[in-house]
């Protein structure tokens, strides 16, 4: 009889041939408590047939690359396109697979599709997955607590950097942060970017910066300006590798949950 233990979690992955897909799938083929079972793409994919590991530069791991789901998959990591998360969210649903919702850019519509996965299975849907960055959104929160107390009002401005490949502007990451804020701070106007004579700026709004350079993994910079003084908070990913360890993370967490809505702050204790 073997003594070898079995992976605690089984893990497809959604949107294998992406750039984040191939990492996951090589991440999670290092990690002892996990399995790639299955890798997933879209069916106009033209790698299809081709071994996950190998578009992955890990080496062949018997995984082919496809557009349907088989069996023996307990948990979904998603980071593919909007698209692709709501359709695999509601072959989860209906199968109760675990699912890792890590795709930005969703519209309230496709947003709420993925949410009512959560009634039938655990979902994590997280705008990042990366620790450093769940990390400086806690610091984020605290800072804007005790800002709001400065009696000349404080101005919140959100810069955001990213690769030239990023399809949504400003980042789901952004937002967030932004969205933490205003809970904090009572913002209620949100503006993307500014043009000719904007006037004086007004206390209530955040002010959102999209830049879109070179091979930038992520960067994120909050700004508190007070009269006087400020305080900015910097979260920069230097690889990809920071978010998949954040799913891996988020995979192993809903191991041991029943159906729900959960956050990276429950993955993390937080």
């Amino acid at each position: 009889m073997s003594n070898a233990a079995e992976p605690l979690f089984t893990i497809g992955v959604n949107g294998a041939a992406g750039r984040m897909g191939r990492r996951v799938v090589a991440l999670c083929h290092a990690d002892p408590d996990l399995q790639v079972s299955a890798a997933l793409d879209g069916p106009s994919c033209p790698l299809l047939g081709q071994d996950a590991g190998e578009l992955a530069g890990i080496g062949r791991i018997d995984v082919p690359l496809t557009d349907t789901l088989g069996e023996h998959v307990n948990c979904i990591i998603d980071f593919s396109s909007p698209e692709g998360l709501v359709k695999i969210a509601a072959i989860c649903a209906e199968r109760q697979i675990g699912l890792v919702a890590a795709t930005t850019g969703l519209t309230e519509e496709q947003r709420n599709l993925v949410l009512e996965a959560g009634q039938t299975t655990p979902v994590v849907l997280a705008p990042n997955m990366s620790l450093a960055v769940n990390a400086t959104m806690k610091l984020a929160r605290e800072a804007a607590r005790i800002l709001k107390q400065v009696p000349g009002g404080v101005d919140v401005e959100i810069i955001e950097r990213h690769h030239r490949y990023k399809e949504d502007a400003p980042s789901g990451t952004a937002l967030k942060f932004g969205e933490i804020i205003a809970g904090e701070m009572g913002q209620t106007d949100h503006v993307h970017g500014r043009e000719g004579r904007t006037g004086q700026r007004p206390r209530q709004e955040i002010g959102y910066h999209a830049l879109r350079v070179g091979d930038n993994v992520g960067e994120h910079t909050i700004v508190f300006g007070m009269p006087g003084e400020a305080v900015e908070l910097t979260v920069r990913g230097q690889t990809r590798d920071s978010y998949v360890v954040g799913a891996l993370l988020a995979a192993k967490f809903l191991s041991r949950q029943q159906a729900g809505l959960y956050s990276m702050e429950d993955v993390l204790g937080m």
